[in-house]
């Protein structure tokens, strides 16, 4: 018996810690097991008949992350002074962190209680084994971060490789190779192509759920342990084949990073999904993918747009702006706005101001909206008709094919479904009649099987009676649809959101800006296809004369910023009494709009520094006279200078500062300043006599 052990200690009962890291550990490691609770004749050993076995931890970390119950019941159990000894195979066993296990050893050394382990016994009131102790916590919790380090680098060298595979995703299986093959089935490769055909064709994986949806298709899911299992579309579904690298013919690892962070009631984990230049790994074109590489790119690319164009125009989506989403300001390269004025919000307008909203700038454009979405509307009218006919031939076409792969799809859905009722039946056959538990389950299975073969075939012949025609009609049976189809869309029961579509489908940008000076609204209409045309529509206002700011204005404007700023520029055009063209005073808002619109440089500019622009004090104190003397030389015009406003400041530049008349001046000046003009003898004095 060690010496480190007193009575007082077996009169307590000592407790033993039984723990493994993981499930997997406490399946499979069971000799690990068996060491650990032979532990109990040791302790027997030492003196103590009382031994209580803590093993609540079973398949639970030391490294703090997960609770344990086990080992907080044994700390209070040994904070109540009830515990003599606390043993474990190895002190590793207790914690892997310093946080719990400085706490057991200050508690243990609190109460007197001894720590043992298979080579020897602790008693954390002698400094030298609390040293030890110390020492061994710190080396188990290294050890532990050791192991995890070399554990995921090797895994991550791994990945960069391109061989190591967690799970198949649906659609592919794990080759002995350690390479991904698309399923042997071929009705789950049918089911997953289709999904990205019907994205290209359609567009969005909201409109390709609803295809799904409304044909009553399956789509297979795969659970982590193999499982296949058919299921109900849901957008989550659609979205992971999409977007997974693997059905691009690619490996990716390091998609997402896990986070730990701790709240009031304990720690959470938290799963985000990193940039695609973050990824640990991407491998394109490594396994046979359901499509191209370069397919698959463009793919993320319109789902991203989808995202984007969602987010920047929300609550557009079923208003009547035809326009809403593409319209692109030519001067600042922002999106317009859409606004909804009146009494019943039925006046629209387009306006530029996401400069105004994020960064304070001015507003750039802004115009009706009624007479652009006409304008636009007739111009598609007049590009789409002469091929009205072949759109509708080929759309019928697409829409026979459409149904063909519905058909497809419900067929094999059906072979499927006879399989299993075949293999159900042989099941069925196959058993003892006498045990009925078994035959009686084996029936229900069949009858399932049986009665989703009748639901499957039912379903197909009432596609197969669908009044919709299968076969393409003639080009004859379309002569009348490119008079009718300009009637079709300004009818009033026309749905909006159809005319969006069919806008987004043909025109990909409009780029937008406003002439003033011809009062008219420019459009850049870019096709898709990469055809641009350009429309002018009369910008219609009230008022159109009085609303432009005069040219002269705008020329006072332009000389008066090369010394002045806009407070001081609007309070002069207030003083000489100019208004805007809407009748209005100036003010600094209103001058920095005119100047933004016509291009004027703000005060201080690079170039009005570089061209030396000056006020009269600034220009008399530079050639060294009086300003009364500069400014008669200029109304002598022995000097250039500019006066725009009869009440407002003269304007110099620094070239005509340097002239030789400016020279002669300086001179004049300097002469006349050395012969100072003496008083007559015979002028009387002013002086006063203080006496």
């Amino acid at each position: 018996m060690s010496e480190k052990i007193r009575p007082q200690h077996l009169t307590r009962k000592a407790i033993l810690y039984v723990r493994q890291s993981s499930s997997y550990q406490v399946s499979h490691n069971l000799e690990s097991q068996k060491l650990q609770y032979a532990m109990q004749e040791r302790l027997r050993q030492l003196g103590w008949q009382d031994i209580e076995i803590v093993d609540e931890d079973l398949g639970r970390s030391a490294a703090g992350t997960v609770t344990r119950t086990g080992f907080e019941r044994m700390v209070a159990a040994v904070c109540l002074g009830k515990v003599g000894a606390v043993a474990a195979r190895e002190v590793s066993r207790f914690a892997r962190n310093s946080r719990e296990w400085q706490q057991l050893v200050e508690v243990c050394r609190v109460v007197d209680t001894v720590l043992i382990d298979q080579e020897m016994v602790y008693a954390p009131r002698q400094s030298n084994d609390r040293l030890l102790l110390g020492l061994k916590g710190s080396l188990n919790e290294y050890e532990l971060d050791l192991l995890r380090q070399r554990s995921v680098e090797a895994r991550h060298e791994k990945a960069r490789r391109g061989e190591l595979i967690v799970a198949a995703p649906v659609g592919y299986v794990k080759s002995e190779g350690g390479q991904l093959e698309k399923h042997p089935d071929r009705r789950v490769q049918h089911a997953v192509l289709s999904v990205f055909e019907k994205f290209l064709e359609l567009g969005t994986i909201r409109q390709s759920l609803l295809w799904f949806l409304e044909h009553g298709l399956e789509l297979p899911v795969q659970y982590a342990n193999g499982e296949l299992r058919w299921r109900r579309p849901r957008y989550a579904m659609l979205y992971r084949v999409l977007t997974h690298p693997a059905y691009g013919g690619a490996y990716a690892y390091g998609k997402t990073e896990q986070t730990m962070h701790y709240e009031q009631d304990g720690h959470r984990h938290r799963r985000r999904r990193k940039p695609k230049d973050q990824w640990l790994a991407l491998l394109p074109n490594v396994h046979e993918g359901y499509v191209s590489w370069e397919q698959f790119q463009s793919i993320q690319h319109t789902i991203s747009e989808n995202l984007h164009l969602r987010k920047r125009i929300p609550g557009t989506r079923h208003g009547q702006a035809l326009l809403a989403g593409i319209l692109r300001c030519r001067r600042c390269g922002h999106k317009l706005n859409v606004r909804y004025t009146g009494r019943a919000g039925d006046v629209l307008s387009y306006m530029c101001c996401r400069g105004w909203l994020d960064n304070g700038l001015p507003r750039c454009i802004s115009f009706g909206g009624g007479v652009v979405d006409v304008a636009v509307a007739g111009e598609l009218l007049r590009v789409v008709q002469p091929a009205a006919v072949e759109a509708a031939i080929v759309a019928s076409k697409d829409e026979a094919n459409r149904r063909d792969q519905a058909l497809e799809a419900l067929e094999r859905d059906l072979q499927a479904a006879r399989y299993a009722a075949s293999r159900a039946q042989r099941q069925y056959d196959a058993t003892d009649p006498e045990n009925r538990l078994v035959a009686d389950e084996l029936e229900r299975r069949w009858n399932q099987a049986l009665q989703r073969v009748r639901e499957l075939e039912t379903r197909i012949e009432q596609h197969a009676k669908d009044p919709n025609p299968h076969e393409v009609p003639e080009p004859e049976q379309f002569e009348s649809l490119a008079a009718d189809l300009e009637a079709l869309w300004h009818s009033p029961e026309a749905d909006a959101l159809l005319r969006k579509r069919i806008v987004r489908t043909l025109i990909h940008e409009v780029v937008v800006d406003v002439d003033e000076s011809a009062g008219e609204v420019v459009l850049a209409l870019h096709w898709k296809g990469g055809v641009h045309s350009e429309l002018r529509v009369p910008r219609r206002r009230r008022g159109q004369n009085s609303l432009h700011t005069s040219i002269d204005t705008v020329h006072v404007v332009r000389v008066l910023a090369h010394t002045c700023t806009d407070d001081v520029i609007a309070g002069v055009l207030n003083r000489n009494g100019r208004l805007t063209g809407r009748g209005n005073r100036w003010t600094r808002e209103r001058v920095a709009a005119l100047r933004s619109h016509h291009h004027i440089p703000t005060y201080g500019s690079t170039q009005d520094t570089a061209e030396g622009w000056m006020t009269l004090t600034e220009a008399a104190k530079f050639i060294g006279v009086s300003p009364q003397t500069l400014r008669l030389a200029v109304e002598r015009r022995e000097i250039e200078a500019k006066h725009p406003l009869p009440q407002g400041p003269w304007i110099f530049k620094l070239s005509n500062l340097q002239t030789e008349s400016v020279q002669r001046l300086v001179e004049r000046v300097r002469r006349a300043s050395c012969n100072p003009t003496s008083p007559p003898t015979q002028q009387a004095s002013l002086d006063l006599s203080t006496t």
